[in-house]
């Protein structure tokens, strides 16, 4: 395994002590160091990814939950799908300086793996679920909150701002950082008496169609058709 001092730095980021150093020793060794070494490597960290993956699906929406109790499902499953997503598992990863103590493979060590963005997000991903089986679920919950407090503060801020829930400006924001252009609006039908109009727009990015809302207004449909938009591309 990779010398004492790194993994004694890496528990004091973790603010954790493993009772168990074999669990920790399995999470931080990716398969190709196993593949390399044989049979005296020991075991790989994919089969810990999956339960970590697993439990912090389940914490992060714990934390959502009571940090936003006024949003909708749609909404909570928005904001744990950006803070699971790979990017994000990788930055939390970088900051605890993860990448130093694993163990990696020759040909991995030349692509320089310790820092691929995979490969850190599923190292940290089987780091939690070695926490869980060494220490319980409260451990593990510990864990992750403080690991991903700058994330969930984000979040919560994000979503108490005054526009968060314009998702045209979100879109159109998106749009012109993605592609250098924007959303395009068009009218589908228009149904109801006067009174009680309702009208049905899509919304298009680059002639590909990833909207529709209906609403009471143009306005109303437009901020539904761009919310639909939102969701499809995961945004």
């Amino acid at each position: 395994m990779t010398s004492v001092p790194t993994v004694d730095a890496f528990q004091s980021s973790l603010a954790y002590r493993f009772q168990r150093l074999a669990l920790l020793q399995e999470a931080l060794t990716h398969k190709s160091y196993v593949n390399e070494q044989k049979t005296s490597a020991g075991s790989h960290n994919e089969r810990l990814e999956l339960l970590g993956d697993a439990a912090l699906s389940l914490i992060i929406s714990e934390r959502l939950i009571a940090l936003l109790p006024d949003s909708s499902e749609g909404t909570l499953s928005k904001f744990k799908a950006r803070l699971v997503s790979e990017p994000v598992l990788a930055g939390v990863a970088r900051r605890v300086n993860l990448g130093s103590c694993l163990l990696i493979g020759r040909g991995e060590e030349r692509s320089n793996g310790r820092d691929k963005d995979s490969l850190l997000a599923d190292a940290l991903e089987a780091v939690i679920a070695a926490v869980y089986l060494d220490g319980g679920l409260n451990a593990a919950r510990e864990v992750v909150v403080r690991l991903f407090e700058e994330e969930l503060a984000q979040v919560a801020s994000q979503q108490h701002r005054p526009g968060a829930d314009d998702y045209k400006t979100q879109l159109q924001e998106w749009c012109q950082k993605r592609f250098d252009s924007l959303p395009y609006y068009a009218m589908v039908r228009e149904s109801g008496p006067d009174h009680d109009k309702l009208f049905e727009v899509d919304v298009s990015i680059k002639g590909e169609r990833l909207g529709r809302g209906a609403g009471h207004s143009k306005k109303e449909a437009e901020q539904l058709a761009a919310k639909q938009a939102l969701e499809q591309t995961g945004t």
